[in-house]
């Protein structure tokens, strides 16, 4: 049974619904007063994830991908450490996606996703994903035009009808995987503006941070609303009982955390995840190895 103060439905996007994260609070703590009342819960899932992984790792039949979007300074990268931080890294991948190569422009933009998709016993984890294509391509949408797009020529070609068709193509891929066996989880933390600006700060005035800084942060900040919409109508049009959308609060990051973990407990357990059998045959096998092993000199 799962102990956690909150449900975890009230954090996923209802699915044909419309939404707008102007709707959300990113410093909702629901039952929680502190990190240290969370901290508890989160060990307690971590511990769970962990035995859980193992089961997936040795049946062998299901995969989990678990999708991470925000804005910079969000807490992704922190969110995945200390929640995965028991998992055994055999089973357990992570993919950073930056700006696309030469090579992988050469192909759909699906491609570099497709290719590192988890396989049957492990889980894998995207950080940031195929959504930037409809997320920093819809803010910026001269970039597409460093892509071999067919019919797109120009901006006027980079209309509504195009943005839908992209929903569709991710919807079409989202449900094509998970009716092959893999599990979607996609979490989007939801930050605010104050507080990206607080992180932000500390970033730059704490010289053991600066390194996490990049003066493109700032100029990204600067198409906030736009990226707000831009977000809005992506998780609106992609949130599917096959690959649900979970809107996260993250102005505690140790909220978000226990939040997170608890979902995807909750999701593997839902999976119904069995430890192999084995045949009679087999078994006479392993009692003739037993025997061996103690009747040997």
């Amino acid at each position: 049974m799962n102990s956690a103060k909150f449900s975890i439905e009230s954090f996923k996007v209802p699915i044909g619904k419309t939404i707008s994260l102007k709707g959300y609070d990113p410093s909702f703590t629901d039952g929680y007063k502190d990190k240290e009342e969370a901290q508890q819960q989160l060990h307690d899932d971590i511990e769970k994830l962990s035995k859980m992984q193992y089961k997936l790792y040795a049946e062998n039949k299901q995969a989990l991908l678990i999708i991470f979007q925000a804005m910079d300074a969000a807490g992704k990268d922190g969110a995945i450490k200390h929640i995965f931080s028991g998992v055994n890294p055999q089973g357990c991948e992570v993919h950073n996606f930056k700006s696309p190569s030469v090579d992988e422009l050469d192909h759909d933009y699906f491609w570099r996703h497709y290719k590192v998709l988890p396989s049957y016993g492990n889980i894998g984890i995207f950080n940031r994903s195929h959504y930037e294509n409809v997320l920093v391509t819809k803010v910026h949408p001269e970039i597409l035009l460093n892509g071999k797009i067919l019919g797109i020529d120009s901006l006027k070609d980079i209309n509504k009808s195009f943005w839908e068709n992209r929903y569709k193509q991710i919807n079409s891929f989202e449900k094509t995987i998970s009716q092959n066996g893999t599990t979607i989880l996609k979490f989007f933390l939801h930050l605010s503006k104050d507080e990206q600006k607080r992180r932000f700060m500390e970033r730059i005035e704490n010289s053991e941070k600066n390194w996490k800084f990049s003066i493109s942060d700032i100029k990204e900040r600067e198409y906030w609303d736009q990226y707000q919409e831009a977000y809005g109508e992506a998780i609106s049009a992609t949130s599917k009982e096959w690959a649900p959308w979970y809107i996260i609060p993250a102005d505690h990051k140790w909220f978000s955390r226990v939040v997170i973990g608890s979902i995807i407990v909750q999701t593997l357990k839902k999976m119904n995840i069995k430890m192999p059998t084995i045949s009679e045959k087999e078994k006479f096998l392993l009692e003739s190895a037993k025997e061996k092993l103690l009747n040997e000199k």
